[in-house]
């Protein structure tokens, strides 16, 4: 196994990492959890450390498949993979504020997440087709776009919309709602242009 493909099955183990660090009950374990500077929860804090340096990985392996011509077809199926995988287990368990945060912690609306995961599986729905077709399936910009976008929403939710928790906006206008909505709307926009692109693949 080449190195970028490890890098992606390390990106894999973070996501686990990711997702027990924020199932445990921790309250029911009488865990003290501190609070920090921004109101941030620290359990937040290590899932967004975990969260941004497995998004950094994400870059990495690609770079170095793309420039020393390491590209195989496990990282081709798995990298994609991984990263669905990483933004959505965050997003589901941004969704819900456990116990243990603060009160103030900020949350992302279910009918974001619906959007973000009805959005993929129709677009990995559409790509199984067009692989067992041998169809080379075109992507689109906004893919890439709503990706950042995603990972910028992601790591604010984490950090409880700081540093802009000090700019005293509306409780219903906060950046990171913001950054939601424009990740949704590319996510909305590139399903459709990604569903239109290709749209041979539903034809016989």
């Amino acid at each position: 196994m080449n190195l970028p493909n490890k890098i992606t099955i390390g990106r894999v183990v973070m996501v686990g990492i990711l997702i027990i660090l924020l199932g445990l009950p921790y309250q029911a374990l009488n865990i003290p959890i501190p609070i920090l500077f921004g109101d941030i929860n620290l359990i937040y804090l290590i899932g967004v450390i975990i969260f941004l340096i497995a998004s950094f990985s994400d870059f990495l392996d690609g770079y170095i498949a793309r420039k020393y011509n390491l590209v195989t077809n496990f990282g081709k199926f798995m990298d994609p993979v991984a990263d669905k995988v990483l933004i959505d287990a965050a997003l589901i368990f941004l969704m819900i504020r456990p116990l243990w945060a603060t009160p103030t912690q900020i949350t992302v609306a279910p009918i974001i997440v619906i959007i973000f995961i009805a959005r993929d599986l129709i677009v990995d729905a559409m790509r199984l087709v067009a692989s067992s077709r041998k169809i080379v399936v075109a992507a689109n910009i906004f893919g890439k776009l709503k990706t950042v976008a995603q990972m910028m929403a992601v790591t604010f939710v984490f950090l409880n919309d700081f540093p802009f928790s000090y700019l005293n906006l509306p409780a219903f206008l906060t950046i990171t709602d913001f950054l939601l909505y424009i990740a949704a709307a590319l996510s909305i926009t590139s399903g459709v242009i990604y569903i239109y692109q290709n749209r041979k693949v539903f034809h016989d």
